[in-house]
């Protein structure tokens, strides 16, 4: 006989059972691990794809939201037409008598003049073409007509008769903070929101309205002193606290009107305005109610300071509501469109990029203007107000604001709103005045080549 194995012994009923019931509960816990791996898997790929669509939709909805402020910024009149023409009836003016309004009507030439600007790009391109050749009569106030038509005045908007005539006017947040790049014609072109523009004068253009009589009972004053004030104003210039506590006149005699300020460059910036009225949105409901006398809702109870803010107090500025709101749903796409404007890059050529270096290093150095003005915001992050001493400058414009101080000026884009002078009211003609200031102010014993230096650094921010 063959050598064989020996016989295994077969498992019982009861091995076999546990066997399989290993065998069993082993596929069932791969089974278990591997949905487990899955759902995990599918969860994170989900969540994943949540999280991109999630971004993608913020950007989307910032975009919009950006886009959206920016028609209210160019186009939006809040309603103010019934103020500006309704009340001032300042599109008589415009139209002149040949249209049914006053005097001799405003022409392109004078609108220009006193700063105005040209939306080229709303422009027809016939309409350019008449306009390059000379065909277009720039002394005829019929051609002011036909631009407020095209909506090409930037920050004015017609509204007309089924005649032609203007019925009224309205203006909007470009009109002082945005200007062209002449690239057409000087004052016609593209449009640069956010510029201050410097050309525009404000109270010249106010006061041709036929009826500043309402202006004149709100100051408790006459018309001729209504006039003589916006006189003094000059280009580049507004006195928003005018219609707060009355005071037109600084005590040394000049007018209390501020520069314009840009309206780019102010994202992560906290506090607006040259004394840090408020946020951007507190500033944007301030002058849309009350400067531009739009339709809306403001509420500020510091204005009931009657000692302060006598007209305000006594208007009740600080409390203004309308049965027609026609601002405070607009304020958020306002404020997103704003904070999308960047300040412009120093153009090409326009500062000596050795001596802005060295400029540089004197800034956040020797000259110490990063304390204040740190970059890459170029004013403090958080709290950016001071006392007037803390500057070196009289208290007159701090003691208009609730704040009684001054803000630190964000710098970046500075080279762009130069003209008109420094400071909130100009009193620094050139940088190199206000290097000298500080210089002088916190003895820095800056060298003339150091104070160059930091001027060109100043004009490359």
């Amino acid at each position: 006989m063959p050598e064989t194995q020996a016989e295994q012994p077969r498992p019982t009923g009861e091995q076999r059972r546990a066997r399989w019931a290993l065998t069993v509960g082993r596929l069932v816990f791969l089974l278990l691990a591997a949905g487990v791996l899955f759902k995990l898997s599918g969860s994170s790929s989900a969540q994943a794809h949540r999280q991109d669509v999630s971004a993608a939709q913020a950007t989307t909805q910032a975009a919009d939201l950006a886009s959206e402020g920016r028609e209210t910024f160019r186009f939006d009149t809040f309603g103010d037409q019934a103020f500006w023409g309704g009340t001032l009836q300042l599109h008589k003016a415009i139209e002149g008598a040949k249209f049914g309004g006053v005097g001799p009507g405003v022409s392109p030439r004078t609108a220009l003049a006193v700063g105005l600007k040209v939306d080229s790009d709303a422009l027809p391109a016939d309409l350019k073409q008449a306009i390059q050749q000379g065909q277009v009569n720039l002394d005829d106030p019929a051609v002011t007509l036909a631009l407020l038509k095209l909506k090409a005045v930037v920050g004015l908007t017609g509204f007309f008769n089924a005649d032609g005539s203007l019925s009224s006017i309205g203006i909007q947040c470009a009109l002082c903070h945005s200007t062209v790049d002449n690239s057409f014609a000087p004052g016609i072109g593209h449009r640069q929101d956010g510029f201050a523009n410097r050309d525009l004068d404000v109270g010249t253009i106010v006061s041709l309205s036929p009826n500043l009589q309402p202006i004149a009972d709100l100051l408790g004053t006459d018309v001729a002193t209504v006039k003589k004030v916006l006189a003094a104003w000059g280009p580049g210039k507004f006195d928003a606290e005018l219609f707060m506590d009355g005071k037109a006149f600084r005590p040394d005699g000049k007018t209390a009107a501020t520069l314009i300020p840009p309206a780019y460059g102010l994202a992560g910036v906290n506090l607006h305005t040259f004394t840090g009225w408020g946020s951007i949105p507190y500033w944007n409901a301030f002058v849309a109610n009350l400067e531009m006398h739009g339709q809306g809702t403001f509420f500020d109870p510091r204005l009931d300071n009657a000692a302060q803010f006598p007209i305000a107090a006594r208007n009740r500025f600080g409390h203004v509501t309308s049965a027609n709101d026609q601002i405070t749903e607009k304020l958020a796409a306002l404020h997103a469109y704003q904070l999308s404007l960047l300040a412009p890059p120093a153009p090409k050529g326009s500062f000596d990029q050795a001596a802005a270096a060295r400029g540089k290093r004197l800034f956040n150095g020797k000259a110490q203007c990063s304390t204040c003005h740190v970059p890459p915001l170029f004013t403090e992050p958080g709290w950016n107000l001071h006392t007037p001493g803390e500057i070196g400058i009289d208290a007159f414009q701090a003691d208009r604001s609730p704040t009684h101080m001054y803000r630190t000026t964000p710098l970046k884009g500075l080279w762009a709103h130069q003209k008109g002078g420094f400071f909130h009211d100009g009193r620094f003609a050139t940088l190199a005045d206000v290097v000298d200031h500080y210089n002088s102010f916190f003895n820095l014993g800056l060298t003339p080549g150091e104070k160059r230096d930091l001027v060109e650094y100043l004009k490359s921010i």
